[in-house]
């Protein structure tokens, strides 16, 4: 790989990592930008959604695309990200290197096992459920809620990889486990164990995103995320929904 071809697949790998895991636009803008400027093109031609970046090089016409075919969240990889743009912009390494780093970052970098997340979502449920005015009383059952809905949602959205029926059924789940709690007298409040148990599944990092990305001027992208976090608290409502108006 040998100039602009070097510069332009490392700077849409770049953007491909960081919008696949939760970086919001005017960051993504910045970093690549950085990058490009730092590898010698004086002004270069970048634009970024979140489904898709391209890039070229008016003045030696070269361009390419990157379609972007994923979104989650995984804050670690977009700040390793910023951390390699920084070092090669202070000179510590070349742009091979900085290729070579965010090749080897986009394939080997841990993420969290489920059992820790699935622990992480026990811990947001229950400690929200508490927050908002809940009874400790209810604190088993929304445990139980929340792992399991949490559980639910991270099989299908990782095995069937089928986007917001994850999210119906995880909160169907947590309904239906709410009420057969209060009904077997393990809670008292049906409406502060639901809470609770659903606030894993709410898409607070899009949402926050979409609301950044308009600010920014980044329309496009914070439409589409806006619309996207819509679709996942839809499909979280009417889970609930179901389960209210036939239980």
């Amino acid at each position: 790989m040998q100039g602009d071809d070097l510069i332009i697949e490392t700077v849409l790998l770049a953007g491909k990592i960081m919008i696949e895991n939760g970086a919001d636009m005017a960051r993504v803008d910045d970093t690549l930008s950085r990058i490009a400027r730092n590898a010698g093109i004086y002004q270069p031609k970048i634009f970024e959604t979140t489904t898709g970046i391209l890039m070229s090089i008016p003045e030696r016409k070269s361009s390419q695309v990157e379609p972007i075919l994923k979104r989650t969240i995984d804050l670690e990889k977009v700040s390793l990200v910023n951390q390699n743009s920084r070092a090669f912009q202070a000179g510590q390494i070349t742009l091979m290197e900085l290729h070579d780093n965010l090749v080897k970052l986009n394939v080997s970098t841990p993420f969290f096992s489920f059992w820790l997340q699935l622990l992480a979502a026990v811990g947001v449920s229950c400690t929200l459920m508490l927050m908002y005015g809940g009874h400790w009383q209810d604190l088993f059952a929304t445990a139980l809620a929340g792992g399991l809905g949490y559980g639910c949602y991270y099989y299908i959205n990782n095995r069937l990889k089928v986007r917001f029926v994850s999210e119906f059924l995880g909160s169907f789940l947590i309904g239906v486990v709410a009420v057969l709690c209060v009904r077997v007298n393990l809670g008292e409040q049906i409406d502060m164990i639901t809470i609770g148990g659903v606030m894993p599944l709410v898409p607070g990092v899009p949402i926050t995103n979409a609301v950044r990305d308009v600010f920014a001027g980044h329309l496009l992208s914070g439409m589409s995320r806006a619309s996207e976090s819509l679709l996942s608290a839809c499909a979280i409502g009417m889970g609930i929904a179901v389960v209210f108006r036939f239980m």
